[in-house]
């Protein structure tokens, strides 16, 4: 089973910028279309942005034009620049396959954006 480790988190004024990188234990991370999803404390995780292994992206339509996902195959990483941050992206960022046959989930890595 693949280990994922979210990190870069952290506080934001509105308008700002943070990237995010999920590390994966094993190189089968890197065969397999991965996924970035936040969650609100009361509310249900929602996808964010994906990226399949040949690197052809997706974004949800509240983060297309801010979010940029990414991979690195030799580090068995992924990467989230998020730009022109909003109050709304406040939540947990977590990583995993692209939807379906989840991984046991991380820690996650909180995103806080002031207005």
């Amino acid at each position: 089973q693949v280990q994922l480790v979210e990190s870069g988190g952290g506080w934001v004024q509105a308008g700002g910028s943070l990237r995010l990188s999920c590390a994966a234990s094993e190189f089968a991370f890197n065969r397999n279309a991965i996924a970035w999803y936040r969650q609100v404390p009361g509310k249900q995780r929602e996808w964010v942005a994906g990226i399949m292994s040949d690197g052809g992206t997706g974004y949800a339509d509240s983060v297309k034009d801010r979010f940029t996902i990414s991979r690195n195959s030799t580090k068995r990483a992924v990467y989230l620049q998020m730009d022109n941050l909003k109050p709304e992206d406040t939540a947990a960022y977590y990583c995993n396959r692209w939807g379906a046959n989840y991984w046991n989930w991380g820690q996650g890595t909180q995103v806080t954006v002031s207005s």
